[in-house]
């Protein structure tokens, strides 16, 4: 993880039984360094089309710049029983990308829903330094 504190994140009721949506907005994630993004409003975007479904999750850097925007999907409680995994998603920068990950965390997100293939794209594998925040 990042030498750079992270902002604690009060529990959501019933956060372990949904999937949790961790969006970098650390030094490179969020900035205007990715530009041509509405940063602000993707996230609000994703808050509001995920609210009652999954936690959606601010953090701070994720130790993977050369990615940004990053997203990592790890699965509910259920998902995670199934055999799910988090899965790391990199260049998150368009609309439509947040629109299939929207639809496949609706549908139970890892472990429980197949992503749609166009997420393949998106998919990356961090270090195992960089994993260990979120994975464990």
């Amino acid at each position: 993880m990042s030498r750079r504190s992270r902002k604690a994140v009060a529990p959501v009721k019933g956060a372990a039984a949904r999937c949790t949506v961790t969006v970098c907005r650390g030094c490179c994630c969020g900035t205007p360094k990715v530009p041509g993004v509405d940063h602000a409003a993707r996230l609000e975007d994703l808050r509001t089309s995920l609210a009652g479904i999954a936690n959606v999750r601010p953090t701070g850097c994720l130790d993977a710049c050369e990615q940004a925007n990053v997203m990592v999907i790890q699965p509910s409680a259920e998902g995670r029983k199934a055999g799910g995994r988090p899965v790391w998603l990199a260049l998150v920068n368009d609309a439509e990308a947040a629109r299939d990950i929207t639809a496949w965390v609706e549908a139970g997100g890892p472990g429980l829903a197949d992503p749609p293939g166009v997420l393949d794209l998106y998919a990356f594998r961090p270090s195992r330094r960089i994993r260990q925040a979120l994975d464990d």
